[in-house]
């Protein structure tokens, strides 16, 4: 069992920065990928960006790319979203999620093994 808490979310204005930060602990197998999905209401929790193991193949959203930046540190069992240029349709509840496969295909929910409870992200205009 996996359990993840993210931390890093609030409120920032059009233009502005956050970083999103997400712990992993508990006892489960390595070579695990992370990723991080978000969500608004009534609508599909989307893939933004997720990185695997070894941190040399990463996958971005097409509306995140050159924005938004996914990083991860196994020692510490972490994984960071630097989110840079942020437009109000960033604004959601971001979640951080840990799975293992083929991390190109990894790309729907249903692909992940553990989920963070969320944290808001809200932009203003």
């Amino acid at each position: 069992q996996a359990q993840l808490v993210e931390s890093g979310g609030g409120l920032v204005q059009a233009g502005g920065s956050l970083r999103l930060s997400c712990a992993a602990s508990g006892r489960f197998s390595s070579n695990y990928s992370m990723g991080w999905f978000r969500q608004t209401p009534g609508k599909e929790r989307e893939l933004v960006a997720a990185i695997n193991w070894s941190g040399g193949t990463t996958n971005y959203a097409s509306s995140v790319k050159g924005r938004f930046t996914i990083s991860r540190d196994n020692a510490k069992n972490t994984v960071s979203l630097q989110m840079n240029s942020l437009k109000p349709e960033d604004t959601a509840v971001y979640y951080c999620t840990l799975g293992w496969g083929t991390l190109n295909r990894m790309t729907q929910r249903a692909d992940w093994g553990y989920w963070g409870q969320g944290t808001q992200v809200t932009v203003s205009s």
